[in-house]
């Protein structure tokens, strides 16, 4: 997604839900600057370390929705994982883990399990970190300890930073993986529902529990967003839900 395009729908998330762009914009330079001092990777080697070296344009991505663990299983039954690009959507990243399964990317905006996350890092998985108005302080504190971060921003791309379009780490993790070349895009525990996981909200008790109403408005914007994919891009998208 141009971010001409992604401006549209960026204006109307500000709207709906009382961001302040100032705040995306300063967390983003701080974001930038991190990566400036501790170190980053571009796209284009992301796409090389990542993509290019399983020599595959099919992703699956992983979400954190009440159906991803019969969704883990069903692909280790169905699916030679070699053949796919692996990219978790941040908590979805502790399912695949407790499934003896590491990402090969990581979508995050640091606010699922950070040992989880940290340690699919230490086991190579790529972390793609974004920027946004709620997380400077999780950026300052946690960034420095992950190697070979690929950083986003929803708002406008500056510095070291990219902005694919997206909103939540889901719908982010889809656009990420249209921007490094997926024709086949399969969708795993991406439920667009009114109920969220213990992966999605690791801080709550209660492995499954309703949705807020931010939540609930955040998960809509995510179905449009896989919905605005199907209808102007030639991928094939696949959502395990359906």
């Amino acid at each position: 997604m141009k971010f001409s395009d992604w401006e549209t729908w960026y204006e109307k998330i500000l709207d709906d839900f009382g961001f302040i762009r100032e705040d995306d914009e300063d967390s983003a330079k701080l974001l930038d600057k991190v990566l400036d001092e501790e170190g980053y990777i571009t796209l284009e080697e992301l796409k090389e370390n990542c993509v290019d070296f399983k020599n595959t344009d099919k992703f699956i991505v992983f979400g954190a929705g009440p159906s991803i663990k019969k969704h883990i299983h069903d692909i280790r039954e169905n699916y030679n994982l070699d053949d796919y690009v692996l990219v978790s959507a941040d908590g979805a990243t502790t399912a695949l883990l407790e499934d003896h399964i590491v990402p090969d990317i990581v979508a995050t905006d640091l606010d699922g399990n950070m040992d989880d996350l940290l340690a699919a890092n230490y086991r190579h998985a790529y972390p793609v970190i974004h920027a946004h108005g709620n997380n400077k302080e999780l950026i300052e504190k946690y960034v420095p300890f992950f190697d070979n971060v690929l950083g986003t921003t929803q708002s406008k791309p500056e510095g070291h930073l990219y902005n694919f379009g997206g909103f939540t780490d889901g719908d982010r993790a889809m656009f990420l993986s249209l921007a490094l070349g997926a024709k086949t895009l399969i969708l795993a525990g991406m439920d667009f529902g009114t109920i969220v996981t213990q992966y999605s909200r690791p801080k709550n008790p209660g492995r499954l529990m309703p949705a807020d109403e931010i939540k609930t408005k955040k998960l809509e914007y995510a179905e449009n967003l896989t919905n605005w994919i199907k209808e102007n891009t030639d991928v094939e998208l696949i959502n395990l839900c359906d």
